[in-house]
C-alpha cells in the first residue's frame, strides 16, 4: 500500500483546496470524496471574502473561473424592520476594490476539481479505499461520517429555520449592490450575481421559520415572486426566479474537538454557522490557510500527524470561529424576537453603526478576512 502524508477526506471546495496547498508544499496526498452531484437544482453562490479570494488564487484556481461565475460586491444595504433604520456599507468608503465576490458553487467546484487533476502530488482514490496516512484531515462537511467515527462530539442546536435558495432575475441592474433585510422572524439576502442573467441576477437566500418556509416552498412561480415582491418592497426592481428553488434546514453546531493524533477536523466538519453573514466557506477557506502554513512551519523532526502540532492550527481558528459563530447568532435571535423593546433597539443600533465610521471600519475588516 503507498504511503500518504495527509489523506484529505471529503471532495468539496475545502477538501480540494486543502489537497491543493498541501500539493504545493510537496507532501503527498490522497483525496477522497463522493463526486456525485447535489441532489436538486444546484442554486448554491458563495459569498468570498478577499482573505479567501487571496488563497484562490495562490492555488491558481480563482483566474481559471468563468468571467460570468464571479460577481464584485462594491456596496451592501441592509434594512431593519423599522422605517429608517439601515446600516450600508461600500468598497470605495473603506479603501478596498469591492467588499466581496459572489461566486457560483458549481462553477468554483468544477474549477478546484480541474486544478485537482493536475497537481503532482495528489493521489485521487475512492471513498471507501483503505489509506495509510500519517494524518487524516477531514473535510466532508456538516454531515461527516470520518468524524462521527472518531472520538469527538458533534454539538447542534436546530434554529427551526430553513434557508430557502433560488436565482432570480431583477427589472434593472444590480450594480454590485447586496441587499438584506433582517427583521423578525425572517433574513433575507440578494446577493448579486451574473447567472442567468448578466448584471441583472441574484442569488436569493431567505432564511424563514421552517412551517413558513415549507408553504413558500409550495407556492407556484408567480405566487412565490408575488410574495418576494412584498418582502422586498420593490427596492431590488421586479423580481422573476430564474431557478427552480431549493430548501435545507439552518442550525448552529460545531464539535467539542478539532483534532487529535494522526486527525483534524476542517471546514463544517468542524463548524457550522447561519448563513445570514455570508462566512461559512470563508471560515473553511480561513482553516485551510492556517493548516497549511501549520504544516509547512513544523519542525522538521515534527511529523504532520503529531497532535501537539495540530493544537497549533485549533488555537489559531478556535477565537475567530468562535467569534463569528456567536455574532450569528446573537444577530439571528436579537432580529427573530417580536418583543417591542428588543425591535426598537435593533432597529436604533442598526442605524447607530450606519453613522460610527471607525465601528463600521471595524465590521467590514473582520469580515474581509475570517
Amino acid at each position: 500500500m503507498k504511503r500518504f502524508d495527509v489523506s484529505v477526506r471529503g471532495t468539496g471546495a475545502v477538501g480540494r483546496s486543502l489537497a491543493l496547498a498541501l500539493s504545493r508544499q510537496g507532501l503527498p496526498v490522497a483525496l477522497q470524496g463522493s463526486t456525485a452531484a447535489p441532489s436538486g437544482p444546484d442554486v448554491r453562490a458563495y459569498a468570498l471574502n478577499a482573505g479567501a479570494v487571496a488563497l484562490l488564487a495562490e492555488l491558481r484556481v480563482w483566474d481559471a473561473l468563468p468571467r460570468d461565475a464571479a460577481t464584485a460586491v462594491y456596496d451592501m444595504h441592509i434594512e431593519g424592520d423599522a422605517r429608517g433604520a439601515h446600516l450600508d456599507f461600500s468598497a470605495w468608503e473603506h479603501q478596498v476594490r469591492e467588499l466581496a465576490w459572489i461566486v457560483d458553487a458549481g462553477a468554483l467546484d468544477a474549477a478546484l476539481a480541474d486544478a485537482v487533476r493536475f497537481a503532482p502530488h495528489v493521489t485521487e482514490l475512492p471513498p471507501a479505499q483503505a489509506v495509510d496516512a500519517a494524518l487524516v484531515a477531514v473535510c466532508e462537511g456538516k454531515a461527516s461520517a470520518s468524524r462521527d467515527a472518531l472520538r469527538t462530539t458533534w454539538l447542534r442546536h436546530d434554529y427551526g429555520h430553513t434557508a430557502v435558495a433560488a436565482r432570480v432575475v431583477a427589472d434593472r441592474p444590480h450594480r454590485g449592490c447586496a441587499r438584506q433585510w433582517f427583521r423578525a422572524p425572517d433574513v433575507l439576502a440578494l446577493l448579486p450575481f451574473d447567472r442567468p442573467t448578466v448584471g441583472q441576477s441574484y442569488g436569493l437566500v431567505w432564511s424563514l421559520p421552517t412551517q413558513r418556509a415549507k408553504e413558500m416552498m409550495a407556492l407556484d412561480a408567480p405566487a412565490f415572486e408575488q410574495a418576494l415582491a412584498d418582502a422586498t418592497g420593490g427596492a431590488a426592481g421586479t423580481l422573476r426566479l430564474g431557478s427552480e428553488r431549493a430548501a435545507w434546514p439552518l442550525a448552529l453546531a460545531r464539535a467539542d474537538r478539532w483534532c487529535g493524533p494522526g486527525w483534524v477536523l476542517v471546514g463544517d466538519a468542524a463548524h457550522v454557522v447561519h448563513p445570514l453573514a455570508g462566512q461559512g466557506l470563508n471560515l473553511g477557506l480561513a482553516d485551510v490557510r492556517s493548516l497549511a502554513r501549520v504544516l509547512g512551519a513544523r519542525e522538521p523532526w515534527r511529523g504532520v500527524g503529531d497532535e501537539k502540532l495540530l493544537r497549533r492550527y485549533v488555537r489559531e481558528r478556535a477565537l475567530p470561529t468562535r467569534a463569528m459563530s456567536g455574532a450569528t447568532d446573537a444577530l439571528l435571535h436579537l432580529f427573530a424576537s417580536g418583543n417591542p423593546g428588543v425591535r426598537e433597539l435593533r432597529n436604533r443600533g442598526l442605524t447607530l453603526v450606519d453613522a460610527v465610521p471607525p465601528l463600521k471600519r471595524w465590521l467590514t475588516a473582520r469580515a474581509l478576512d475570517s
